[in-house]
């Protein structure tokens, strides 16, 4: 399956971003570097994920009702246990009655994934021997300005792996090319580990054993494999990928403000969770949220605590005397009750 589609969308967004900045004058060389073209490649990564955002939300909120069924589908999988076949059945209908899609979590990462193949690509090609230079869109005068572009001197198109004989065809120097590519990596792999890092944080660590193992999977193996894979991406790209961390930081911090996960809501910190708990005399939140701060010793908690042995203090119909009987330990001081006359 050719990939030129992708190649030509990418390049036509970056073009078009590279032609803004330098229309603006700054297409100039400032500290070692083309900044049209570096802010050619951030502004391509605000282009898709702002063009992704909407799938993004709707990965969110099937996330959120993954979470919410999670009761129902563990209910099944007691009742199905030993029988694959009907499990898997009754689990599809039940994504189908509650309208979840558990591939909906993967897809805005598998949509990037083409971005960043393509930029991969058009980056790779900027080397002055290559003669075909009018590929997907670009002209020559692009294409020769995108060869000698840099930051910090460092070319876009080297990486820390360059052979000697690729930085001489760039015109680049060796040392400066594994400083500058040597820092961004270690800044690619410093942003993933925080974005994993923020959403297991907010989200809590997963009880079942197989999924806590992906959780340590994306949170540690991710960013050390980038150590070995970040020093095969050109400059261009390692750019690509700190942006497009840094906006996920972001994004995710804005969403799960706007949509916290089911556990988030009982946290002691919370203020919005104290009002149901203290109207609650029953089990009415319980599906919700299993725990209740307010109810196992917050403030509220502890005052409906004590309210409540306060209502049988004095039980009347006990203690009031019979009809005609006289008073058995009358209280010290009282009045003693009158004799009946003649």
């Amino acid at each position: 399956m050719s990939l030129d589609w992708i190649y030509y969308a990418i390049s036509w967004i970056l073009l078009r971003w590279q032609s803004l900045w330098s229309s603006i004058g700054m297409d100039g060389k400032f500290l070692g570097t083309n900044w049209s073209w570096v802010l050619a490649i951030v502004f391509l990564v605000v282009t898709v994920r702002v063009i992704l955002f909407p799938v993004f939300v709707k990965q969110i909120k099937s996330q959120r009702a993954m979470q919410a069924l999670q009761p129902k589908v563990k209910a099944l999988q007691e009742k199905h246990k030993g029988d694959r076949e009907t499990l898997q059945k009754e689990m599809m209908e039940l994504y189908k009655t509650e309208k979840a899609n558990p591939l909906m979590g993967c897809l805005p990462m598998f949509l990037q994934i083409p971005v960043f193949l393509g930029l991969f690509h058009t980056l790779r090609r900027l080397n002055p021997s290559n003669t075909q230079t009018t590929l997907y869109g670009w002209t020559t005068e692009q294409f020769n300005d995108a060869t000698h572009a840099s930051l910090f001197n460092a070319p876009l198109a080297s990486k820390f792996g360059s052979t000697a004989q690729e930085l001489a065809a760039l015109g680049a120097n060796s040392v400066t090319v594994k400083v500058v590519a040597g820092i961004l990596v270690l800044i690619m792999m410093g942003t993933t580990y925080a974005t994993s890092r923020q959403m297991i944080l907010k989200t809590g660590w997963a009880e079942d054993p197989q999924q806590k193992m992906i959780q340590r999977l994306m949170l540690y193996g991710i960013p050390l494999s980038l150590l070995v894979s970040g020093s095969l991406f050109p400059i261009g790209v390692i750019i690509y990928w700190v942006t497009n961390n840094l906006f996920t930081l972001a994004q995710q911090q804005w969403v799960l403000r706007k949509f916290p996960p089911p556990q988030m809501a009982g946290k002691g910190g919370s203020k919005a969770p104290s009002a149901p708990a203290k109207k609650s005399t029953g089990n009415g939140n319980a599906p919700k949220n299993p725990v209740q701060p307010g109810r196992t010793g917050g403030l509220f908690g502890r005052n409906k605590a004590q309210a409540e042995p306060e209502t049988p203090v004095v039980d009347t119909k006990k203690l009031a005397p019979r009809p005609g009987a006289k008073p058995v330990n009358p209280k010290k001081g009282a009045r003693p009750a009158s004799k009946p006359k003649g």
